[in-house]
């Protein structure tokens, strides 16, 4: 319950941020309350809480004697393995009736003991991957591995590809019949000695499959001097970008609706697919060019004139615009994992144009 001076704080303070720039939802946010809590103070201030403050106790309560004795049958030997939904059960088949499972759970609960009570190893808890960000191509890869189908029911090819997630370009892909980390190594040995990668230049990012954390690929990349970056276990956003990109390729309606017959026409599919992705493809999220354009640099003068052209539109029919033209300005800074306050940023606009520090 909240008192009006309270109230009359809360009120004031979200005023003071709104008339500082902020929305009202996000400052209510910031508090833990609820807009239309707000907007409801607002209308009557002077109107308190109606809600009668007594504390009222349940006459079916637990006594002391009957929780002590609860607590002490679901810790026992024989209980202290399982939950409520099991315990339960089984005194009932016993004749017996301490509690409904609700109550248990609620007693255990306020003893902060519903942690995990078998023996098998309790979940852990996985941090999300340090935020990564590039601001030119050659900088932050990301790479993984998806199924082709063959004509063999259970057995596939497999896509070995590595983007730059700067540019969205493909840099270097190949299809084996075999996942294999001393394989994956071979494509990055080949990709760096293409596009000229120095020591230290480059991050690569991938899942924690084992052909991406096996110990020849690791020691492929210490060799190279490329820094590994891993996704959490079975979490497929922290690897967007690739993922992004086998959906692509995989609703094409140019993708075979078939199988692939063996793995010269699986290559010559993916290597048209590439050619057109790199090439071809304008890419919505770095301003509608191609992979190839923005990997060359050559992105820049192409959204410089496009802004141009737009300008010029827009002084010779000035009535047919109600605000500024479309916004042509080269995307600087790719995130992969970004942080939560890069993610707020980036929702408000305020990241679109800025290099992050």
């Amino acid at each position: 319950m909240t008192s009006l001076p309270e109230r009359d704080n809360i009120i004031s303070l979200v005023a003071e941020a709104i008339l500082a720039g902020a929305r009202q939802d996000r400052a209510c946010a910031a508090i833990n309350l609820n807009p239309r809590t707000l907007q409801r103070w607002q209308v009557n201030p002077s109107r308190g809480d109606l809600r009668p403050e007594r504390e009222q106790t349940p006459t079916n309560k637990l006594t002391i004697r009957e929780r002590e004795h609860l607590l002490s049958v679901v810790n026992s030997e024989e209980f202290g393995s399982l939950p409520p939904s099991q315990i339960v059960p089984i005194l009932a088949d016993r004749g017996q009736y301490l509690a409904s499972e609700s109550t248990i759970y609620r007693v255990m609960r306020g003893e902060d003991q519903l942690r995990h009570r078998a023996a098998c190893r309790p979940a852990q808890q996985r941090r999300k991957p340090r935020a990564l960000f590039a601001t030119a191509p050659k900088q932050l890869f990301s790479w993984d591995i998806t199924y082709l189908p063959t004509r063999v029911t259970g057995i596939y090819f497999y896509l070995y590809l590595f983007m730059d997630i700067f540019s969205r370009k493909i840099v270097g892909w190949q299809i084996y019949d075999v996942e294999s980390s001393d394989l994956a190594g071979d494509v990055m040995r080949d990709i760096c000695a293409r596009e000229a990668i120095l020591p230290n230049q480059v991050v690569l990012h991938s899942d924690n499959g084992s052909p991406m954390k096996g110990a020849t690929m690791l020691a492929t990349l210490q060799a190279l001097g490329v820094a590994p970056s891993f996704s959490r276990p079975a979490v497929s956003n922290d690897n967007p970008y690739s993922e992004s990109l086998f959906k692509t390729m995989k609703y094409r309606p140019t993708c075979p609706h078939k199988a692939f017959e063996d793995l010269l026409a699986a290559r010559q599919w993916v290597g048209m697919f590439v050619q057109w992705y790199n090439h071809e493809h304008r890419h919505s999220a770095i301003r509608f060019v191609t992979p190839a354009q923005r990997h060359e640099g050559i992105d820049v003068s192409m959204l410089k004139k496009r802004a141009i052209v737009y300008e010029a539109a827009k002084q010779q029919r000035p009535e047919r615009w109600s605000g500024a033209t479309r916004n042509w300005q080269p995307v600087l800074v790719v995130h992969l994992n970004p942080d939560q306050h890069i993610k707020d940023e980036q929702m408000n606009g305020g990241l679109e144009h800025k290099v992050a520090a």
